[in-house]
């Protein structure tokens, strides 16, 4: 049943998704949609949206992004699963993203619950409420949602009444700091087990067992985690002693889901095209998963491995009908390394002549800077060069040895030179500060490095080939922050103090190169970074954190201007718990993280391997120059198999 809004305008409005004439009402008056900042945002009916007869199917699905609609529509997974969904005939899938700050509070005064897009409908009347975790500083946007959606928030306190709410994404590989919110989180790839658990789901609804009766049996799927059925003690220092299920039958392990076959499965081949600007306004074709690289700071290269391609005439094919179909102006390639997708050249010639045809741009992000990649964006871009980004992540080869980057001070000053001298003027370079092993020479190689790449323009570009312009390095600095199912997941993390030395440091030693002026330095805040440090590695003592923050006006947190980092310290310290614990200690190799249930794929021995061997400035070879035996080949495919 529909709850009816008292807020709704009497007229009715079109939806102009997939089903002609279809109707509804709005959630939103006219009133409050003409007093909040991009009303657009809440009321649906972009083309390609999908409008379904909620009397002809059995499951109502309320996909979430806990962010602003122009963050969540730009997000590949859920366009992945909103396609995967809505192809199924008894399936209706919606989308929810996080009301901003202007909305919340008229939602709030006025009692209006948390609505769907499609239908307008309320979220706590649909079946499942699936939300994606895709950065820990949006965990209190998590809370937002269900508050605004009037769901309980703790999962234990829920009744038959309420949605089941399903966690997924990259931050669900450490599930902890949210168990107490969610229902299940999926762990691992969407394409390959939710047909089974909404199947289930029909079956125990029909025969009345009701939501526990469900999640129990859920709970024994492949790739479901249920909370409410593990429990875990601690030892007197605050660290984890035994994690452990309740009840025989509930796996002691989860291991992720994978799509083995990433050619031959659901791709949004319709997107839906928003009625605004969004941070992706692009076509997005994703060509590969998984990385070979093996850089031990990344946690996406070790969740998503092994390395699967999708077959290049598949991609030809994509490309064609997602620019038909949507009629966007520019095309990208998704992937953690594109120019290590072997078929990139032939994929490239064919985006360049077809896009030509139709006035269309590339997008080639996350190639490497060298003359195959300058060549192909020397095609692509227009005469006015737009900047180039090298990531060289650390400022001396000893530190890049350490995070095992694989990018040499030679082939980054090559690739400079030859950008150069293609006609580039403007080159962005990431590095991060708080390194394991940073010492105060590998900061000073920042300002170094990037004086040399400056020095290699004037070096390249003769005088009379300048016009008048002056070379643009632009450095910037993240701060480390450690992350599960990483090789760096036993390291400590900087204080926020330690932080800003670094900055500052850096800073000072840009400030005395050579060629100064034509360098430009930027930094991330230190603090925000600090508990982003604390939820990545976090255990459940932090759920009464995160609902503190939450109950003293907290949300947001990943928007600088909201973010307040005395409420979290103030949070913490009143559910008396350590920023020190979580962050500032580098762990024991025996130590039980609140993750080690979950089974990503990669071993702790191969981890522990590779922690010891950056403490050694030891490089480990790619995937493609000879397997490390990290332990994703159990899954028999992708180029564990490939390269044999």
């Amino acid at each position: 049943m529909t709850i009816q809004h008292e807020n709704k305008p009497k007229g009715l409005y079109p939806a102009s998704g997939n089903v002609v004439g279809t109707e509804r009402r709005l959630a939103l008056n006219d009133d409050i949609l003409m007093s909040i900042e991009k009303p657009v945002r809440y009321i649906g009916g972009e083309y390609n949206s999908v409008m379904k007869d909620p009397s002809k199917v059995s499951v109502r699905f309320a996909m979430c992004f806990p962010d602003v609609y122009e963050i969540g529509m730009s997000h590949l997974g859920i366009q992945i699963l909103y396609d995967m969904f809505n192809s199924m005939e008894d399936v209706w899938c919606e989308r929810v993203y996080s009301p901003w700050v202007d909305l919340d509070a008229v939602m709030r005064e006025r009692h209006i619950p948390l609505f769907a897009l499609e239908s307008q409908d309320s979220v706590k009347d649909f079946d499942f409420l699936g939300i994606t975790l895709q950065y820990e500083m949006c965990y209190t946007n998590v809370l937002q949602v269900l508050d605004l959606a009037q769901i309980p928030l703790n999962a234990m306190e829920r009744g038959e009444d309420c949605p089941i709410v399903i966690g997924g994404g990259p931050c669900s590989y450490n599930p902890e700091p949210l168990a107490d919110f969610f229902d299940i989180f999926y762990i691992g790839e969407g394409e390959t087990r939710y047909r089974e658990l909404l199947d289930l789901y029909k079956e125990c609804r029909d025969q009345n067992l009701g939501r526990v009766e469900f999640l129990r049996r859920a709970a024994k799927l492949p790739g479901m985690y249920v909370p409410r059925f593990y429990d875990v003690t601690y030892k007197e220092d605050g660290t984890i002693e035994r994690f452990f299920p309740l009840e025989e039958g509930i796996p002691e392990t989860v291991c992720k889901e994978i799509v083995m076959d990433v050619t031959d499965t659901y791709y949004p081949t319709k997107p839906v095209i928003p009625f605004i600007k969004v941070t992706q306004d692009r076509v997005v074709l994703e060509i590969q998963r998984g990385c070979i690289r093996g850089c031990r700071f990344c946690q996406a290269g070790q969740l998503y491995r092994p390395v699967r391609e999708r077959d290049v005439e598949t991609l030809k094919k994509y490309a064609i009908e997602m620019l038909e179909n949507t009629g966007y102006e520019e095309i990208s390639l998704s992937s953690l390394s594109s120019s290590d997708y072997s078929k990139l050249p032939e994929l490239v010639d064919f985006l360049i002549e077809e896009c030509s045809k139709r006035h269309v741009n590339i997008s080639l992000p996350s190639l490497r800077i060298d003359a195959f990649s300058l060549d192909v964006m020397s095609k692509v871009q227009d005469v006015k060069k737009s900047s180039l980004t090298f990531a060289p992540e650390a400022g001396s080869q000893r530190l890049r040895n350490v995070i095992n980057k694989g990018l040499t001070e030679e082939a980054i000053l090559k690739g400079a030179a030859l950008a150069f001298e293609g006609g580039w003027t403007r080159v962005k370079l990431y590095f991060m500060l708080g390194l394991p092993t940073e010492t105060e020479e590998d900061i000073r190689g920042i300002a170094e490095l990037s004086n040399k790449i400056a020095a290699t323009y004037f070096e390249t570009v003769p005088k009379e080939r300048r016009a008048g312009g002056r070379v643009q390095i632009v450095a910037s600095t993240s701060f480390f922050v450690p992350k599960p199912f990483t090789p760096f997941q036993w390291a400590p993390q900087c204080t926020k103090e330690e932080f800003l030395d670094k900055a500052y440091l850096t800073r000072t030693a840009i400030s005395e190169q050579l060629n100064q002026k034509s360098i430009k330095y930027n930094w991330h805040e230190a603090d925000a970074s600090v508990m982003e440090g604390v939820l990545a590695r976090g255990d459940r003592k932090l759920c009464k954190v995160i609902r503190k923050v939450y109950e003293k006006g907290g949300f947001y947190d990943a928007w600088g201007e909201y973010y307040d980092n005395d409420r979290w310290l103030e949070s913490m310290e009143e559910c008396g718990l350590s920023v020190s614990l979580y962050t500032h200690r580098e762990r024991p190799l025996d130590e039980i993280f609140p993750w080690d249930f979950i089974d990503c794929g990669v071993t702790k021995e191969f981890l522990k391997r590779e922690w010891e061997k950056a403490k050694r400035e030891e490089i480990s070879e790619n995937c493609k120059q000879k397997c490390q035996g990290c332990g994703a080949a159990r899954f028999g495919g992708g180029i564990c198999f490939e390269l044999r």
